[in-house]
């Protein structure tokens, strides 16, 4: 009884949403064509390689169409020690992503936007070295996927906005 009620107080609450003003992001127009025709430039080694695939299936890169704007990414990884065991072993660690960003036009070459995005992430250090390693790049792409995930956001509200500032 209490979710048919639930289901007609939604339905009748519909129209009241549709009335509100509320747009999704992504249903600002250009925000989907604007984001897939960035062309990412990442820091060489495994995390910036992790960090432009993460980012190019996040803006939904399409190689079909001419990059509009090139998305060069400064990448600053550091990796503490957290957990502590009797023999002074660290058991945990925290890997932590900085990311300094600029969008520029690839026609005029003029900076479009800048931004920084952080993220991080913990991990455990296993006995076994194969474990240890599997789980440190485990982190590594953990990372990569949230700070892509930071960027794009930044980038989709700066397209939603009409590209100001």
């Amino acid at each position: 009884m209490k979710a048919r009620i639930l289901a007609l107080v939604l339905i009748a609450a519909t129209p009241l949403l549709a009335g509100c003003g509320f747009t999704p992001l992504y249903a600002a127009p250009g925000v989907g064509p604007g984001l897939s025709a960035i062309e990412t430039i990442a820091p060489e080694g495994r995390t910036g390689f992790l960090l432009r695939e993460s980012l190019d299936d996040a803006l939904a890169r399409d190689a079909a169409i001419p990059a509009a704007y090139t998305l060069k990414v400064d990448l600053k990884q550091t990796r503490t020690p957290r957990g502590r065991r009797v023999d002074s072993a660290a058991s945990r660690y925290e890997l932590v992503l900085d990311a300094n960003w600029t969008l520029t036009e690839a026609a005029s070459g003029l900076v479009a936007f800048k931004g920084v995005a952080s993220t991080e992430v913990t991990f455990d250090r296993a006995d076994q070295p194969y474990a240890s390693i599997a789980g440190h790049q485990d982190a590594e792409e953990r990372a990569a996927a949230e700070l892509a995930r930071k960027i794009q956001l930044q980038l989709a509200v700066w397209m939603a906005r009409g590209r100001a500032g």
